[in-house]
């Protein structure tokens, strides 16, 4: 659940290569799984709108309870005694995965205040180092963060954002040693020496630097993670810092950034629904903060500064793709003096803009793919950039000089590497930067990529994107994973996967069902797919594996679903739904005890999702999640093989989630598939940290999905 939910889809970055046949396990958790101590299990009985839930395993969200900890431990043991087997196997996929990654890689240097910034891998390091150069390329690299060093003695270490001062001597960055993607220190590095000043803030979401080269604005967050406090800082000062403003509505968050221009500082209090900016001089710290326009129901808006103006991107229910506006300086929230400069379009979505002197490059989606405009600021013109390819994915890539004439987007599909290209504005012609290397060798012509439309239960059309070894035949006989995320409007975009190829090279298919809850289709495909239209997502996966089925790519014994987060709460409802569609799952740190959660005010961000699945004080919320929520619709019936994971450090779905979930399936189920709990009791809900360290985490799914399956070389 929650927001930083994209991160499960890591778990598709990596590769190829054999591995020797695998023997199925014959353990199975009818005897063997954890059993919880006597002494701990205390049913709870739950009552809401008259209806009375007893659930028996709730004992589980208490952290300080010393059971839990021994049951996560004792479910993390079992798990290596049923996935023992496949030792050799994890290996194996290990090395593979290793293979495909150039480990000393760099990205493509940005110029910013005079310096080329970029950061790179070495061989056989976890983290990156960021660095720099001086005015050109050839200069001498300067060395900021080597978050090697830096995570020295720490099982888990997030880097998570640095900012440099205007004279470039100083900057601040972000981490923490927990995996938590809610809760940062933040430090201040002087960079012609690596020395930290001794300033160090707790419970910092953001932070922003102003040009005076001392002065910082930070957001933290409440009890439950709400970013809900701006503060002023003063670098090497004893003046305590300044409250600057407090976000009281528990349904806003308080964000931090500064104008692509770098003259305006902007403070952003934003809901799922409606946004409202408040802005200052870059340059005059020490003043008040200005509101731009206050917030309105079911409206939101994006505002950047420019010389002669405002540029706004604007969303209301009339309006739901979204349109720009210009308006002068000055103007706020006046909006009888904004000039309307790219209409809404119902067949369109903007998704993100970037704006530079002269131009301004729009990110859209059309008919569920990516597109860029480009709009000519002097002549008023619009061009289209075209991409030749039937599915594939673009995303900007941020280009901090406000005067370039060029900007930047990564292109890639399921079956081209990311390649990175600088495409000048002006003349539109495009170059490319940087192609993603394949260390063991990768050829895109070995494999077919497609593009389905499943059906739905309400007869709407589903877009499904698949890739396969060219040589595949379609005779129902291939093993299958079928992926799915559909929450918060995030579109799952078919870009390039490397870590899939360690499966499709066995035969598998890979599909992305595009179901109703992202935003693939447009902001309507979003609605359609939230609070009282959730069921929409879930039959929409439905249908997508029913198309693989029908279009005989798989069979049920031979298909797999994965999702995570959001995507978890997917696959876990398909999965109480129609066990009878899937042979295995894997629900990677899943959003699966909807109703328990969502009554809960005092966890993480709970409240701001009301805008996503409904309040469940209100009764007809309530009895819809219910309706859906897996762990309250679980039944005694015949379940796919599971695995589901956790991270004791999660912030964002907590461990107990998939804990629980896992312990009532087996009370529950018939038959003899396994399901197994896999607990990172060092970090949170991205896993591991560390990119090796993750790989062998992605190892252990792929080798459960290639045991479960059945699949050999």
């Amino acid at each position: 659940m929650k927001k930083i939910l994209l991160l499960s889809l890591i778990f598709f970055c990596f590769f190829p290569f054999g591995c020797q046949k695998q023997k199925s396990a014959t353990v199975t958790d009818e005897t063997n799984y954890p059993k919880p101590p006597v002494a701990a299990v205390k049913p709870d009985t739950l009552k809401e709108f008259g209806n009375v839930r007893i659930d028996n395993y709730f004992w589980l969200k208490d952290r300080s309870n010393p059971d839990v900890m021994a049951y996560l431990k004792a479910e993390n043991a079992y798990f290596d005694t049923v996935m023992s087997h496949t030792k050799d196997l994890q290996q194996t996929l290990y090395k593979e995965m290793k293979g495909r990654i150039k480990e000393d890689d760099q990205t493509v240097p940005k110029l910013d205040n005079g310096y080329f910034y970029y950061s790179r891998t070495e061989k056989d390091k976890q983290y990156r180092v960021y660095c720099r150069k001086k005015e050109n390329l050839q200069a001498p690299e300067e060395i900021l963060f080597d978050v090697n060093k830096m995570a020295e003695g720490n099982n888990a270490y997030l880097f998570a954002d640095y900012e440099v001062t205007k004279n470039n001597e100083v900057a601040g960055y972000m981490f923490n040693t927990t995996g938590s993607y809610a809760d940062f220190n933040l430090k201040f590095r002087i960079l012609n020496t690596g020395e930290d000043l001794p300033d160090v803030i707790g419970k910092v979401q953001s932070f922003v630097l102003a040009n005076d080269n001392k002065t910082v604005f930070y957001a933290v967050g409440n009890e439950s993670l709400r970013p809900y406090r701006v503060y002023r800082h003063v670098l090497n000062s004893k003046v305590p810092d300044k409250l600057i403003y407090e976000e009281k509505d528990d349904m806003f968050n308080l964000g931090l950034a500064i104008s692509k221009t770098k003259e305006y500082i902007y403070m952003v209090s934003s809901s799922f629904t409606s946004s409202e900016y408040r802005y200052i001089p870059a340059d005059k710290p020490e003043g008040d903060f200005k509101l731009f326009m206050a917030r309105k129901p079911d409206v939101e808006y994006f505002m950047e500064h420019h010389k002669n103006g405002i540029f706004i991107r604007y969303k209301d229910k009339q309006s739901p793709n979204r349109k720009i506006f210009e308006a002068p300086l000055g103007s706020d929230g006046d909006m009888t003096k904004w000039k309307e400069i790219i209409p809404h379009d119902p067949a369109v979505k903007i998704q993100d803009m970037e704006l530079f002197e002269k131009f301004l490059a729009l990110f859209i989606r059309k008919n569920g793919l990516d597109g860029i405009s480009v709009y000519n600021i002097e002549t008023k013109q619009s061009n289209i950039i075209e991409f030749p390819e039937p599915v594939y994915a673009v995303t900007p890539e941020y280009t901090p000089e406000f005067t370039s004439i060029k900007c930047r987007y990564n292109y890639s599909s399921l079956n081209r590497p990311l390649t990175t290209y600088e495409y000048n504005m002006s003349d539109r012609s495009a170059v490319k930067l940087k192609e993603q290397e394949i260390p063991s060798g990768f050829n895109p012509d070995a494999y077919v990529v497609e593009r389905l439309w499943a059906v739905s239960s309400d007869s709407t059309k589903v877009p499904m994107a698949i890739v396969y070894k060219k040589e595949l035949k379609k005779d129902g006989n291939n093993p299958a994973l079928l992926y799915g995320y559909g929450s918060y409007g995030y579109s799952t975009d078919a870009n390039f996967r490397s870590g899939i190829f360690s499966l499709v090279d066995k035969g598998f298919v890979f599909a992305i069902g595009q179901v109703r809850g992202g935003s693939e289709m447009g902001e309507q495909w979003y609605e359609n797919g939230k609070l009282m239209n959730k069921k929409n997502s879930f039959n929409d996966f439905i249908a997508c594996a029913e198309k693989l089925i029908q279009d005989n790519y798989t069979q049920p014994a031979k298909l797999a679903i994965n999702g995570g987060s959001a995507g978890g709460l997917l696959v876990g409802a398909v999965t109480v739904m129609r066990p009878d569609l899937f042979k295995a799952v894997i629900a990677d740190v899943p959003f699966v005890d909807v109703v328990s959660t969502m009554l809960d005010e005092s966890l993480p961000l709970t409240t701001q999702e009301y805008e996503q699945w409904g309040n469940p004080h209100n009764e007809a919320d309530y009895k819809y999640m219910l309706s859906y929520s897996p762990y309250d619709n679980i039944k005694q019936q015949n379940y796919p093989d599971i695995l589901a994971t956790a991270g004791w450090n999660d912030s964002q779905v907590l461990y107990h989630e998939p804990a629980k979930f896992v312990a009532k399936i087996r009370a529950m189920k018939t038959g003899n598939n396994i399901v197994l709990l896999k607990t990172n009791l060092e970090s949170g809900h991205g896993g591991a940290t560390g990119r090796f360290d993750y790989l062998k985490e992605v190892a252990f799914r792929y080798a459960f999905l290639i045991d479960r399956l059945g699949v050999a070389e």
